[in-house]
């Protein structure tokens, strides 16, 4: 009993503070599917744990941190964002056990388990006939009326349940392939940053052999060795320029197909069968051609490599005017035949 108010309070249930213990703190509700644990040891949904960290990090492309909801710690992500933290696969089993007990009838709550109203979809025409078969020649939902009476009355159908199973299954299948072409992304985004790193080391590297070598000669070589400077340097902006300009494609290509992948996930946890049958196709279709239009292009072979700076210094004197990358006193052998050659 409650003192202040002389009403006699109700103890919370078991099941009552089980819910409780599986709510996300961001969204109130029971966690949805998959959960990720953080360093921490709080758990979120992965999917307010995404939109808590884009929030924080509207402009991120790799990494970015923000604190957790429970205890304000710092979560500090590395290029794979949200998805690069580890599921927790136990709560995720609770609450497939806490959910199938509610199903069973074994304890109901009061108030019940919050949860969005389910609501059979019905027939556009027929406004009072629920969709309970499949038209496989239209490829949509519809009703019995329909196929009685109706525009599909010549049209082959199928159980609901049927093609229910058939299009999960294609749409996991999908599902899985989105995963591999991301894996296949971010391998070449690992290697588009390596690519970077090797352009500006092999870059530093030239500058520092040319700068040596220029060390060693006269006061004339001074204005040109800033002009050959600046070409490598002027290389290097270019190369880095342009795979930059591949990693925010394949960051850009990366952000669109975890997103399908995630609206695809949460359309087969949370719809029911008639609204999954509605928009599976659609997904499955966007599936398949955003995994199949995942190759973008990327550097040649070699692009890195900046050996074609390599400086000889073996000249003479008279040539250092006109000294550039790759000349070698080839050049001076032939300008002296076409001087011979004019004198004739």
């Amino acid at each position: 009993m409650d003192i202040r108010t002389g009403q006699i309070v109700r103890a919370p249930s078991p099941m009552e503070s089980l819910e409780k213990q599986l709510s996300c703190p961001i969204c109130l509700d029971m966690f949805t599917k998959p959960v990720v644990i953080l360093p921490c040891q709080h758990n979120l949904c992965r999917s307010c744990a995404s939109d808590l960290y884009d929030s924080k990090n509207p402009y991120h492309y790799s990494g970015g941190i923000f604190r957790c909801p429970t205890c304000r710690f710092e979560v500090v992500l590395d290029r794979h964002g949200v998805y690069g933290l580890q599921r927790n696969l136990l709560v995720e089993n609770i609450i497939d056990i806490y959910k199938q007990q509610l199903e069973k009838g074994g304890n109901a709550l009061e108030p019940p388990l919050k949860s969005k109203e389910t609501k059979e979809p019905m027939c556009e025409v027929h406004k009072e006939e629920k969709i309970n078969i499949y038209c496989m020649t239209c490829q949509t939902p519809t009703c019995s009326m329909c196929k009685v009476f109706g525009q599909h009355k010549d049209c082959e159908v199928s159980t609901l349940k049927v093609v229910y199973e058939a299009q999960k299954s294609e749409l996991k299948n999908s599902i899985d392939l989105l995963g591999a072409s991301n894996s296949c992304l971010k391998a070449m985004l690992t290697q588009m940053e390596e690519t970077c790193k090797m352009v500006e080391e092999n870059s530093q590297v030239q500058k520092q052999r040319l700068g040596e070598k220029f060390d060693l000669l006269y006061a004339i070589l001074e204005e040109r060795k800033s002009q050959l400077l600046e070409q490598i340097a002027q290389e290097q902006d270019e190369k880095v320029a342009v795979v930059r300009s591949l990693v925010q494609q394949y960051n850009e290509y990366l952000q669109a197909s975890i997103k399908l992948m995630d609206t695809a996930s949460q359309t087969i946890d949370n719809c029911n069968t008639a609204e999954f049958l509605i928009t599976a196709k659609q997904l499955i279709t966007e599936a398949k051609d955003t995994s199949k239009n995942s190759n973008l292009e990327r550097p040649e072979p070699g692009f890195e490599s900046m050996d074609h700076f390599t400086l000889f210094t073996e000249d003479v004197e008279a040539m250092l005017a006109k000294l550039d990358f790759g000349v070698s006193g080839d050049n001076e052998e032939n300008e002296e035949e076409e001087e011979e050659e004019e004198e004739e």
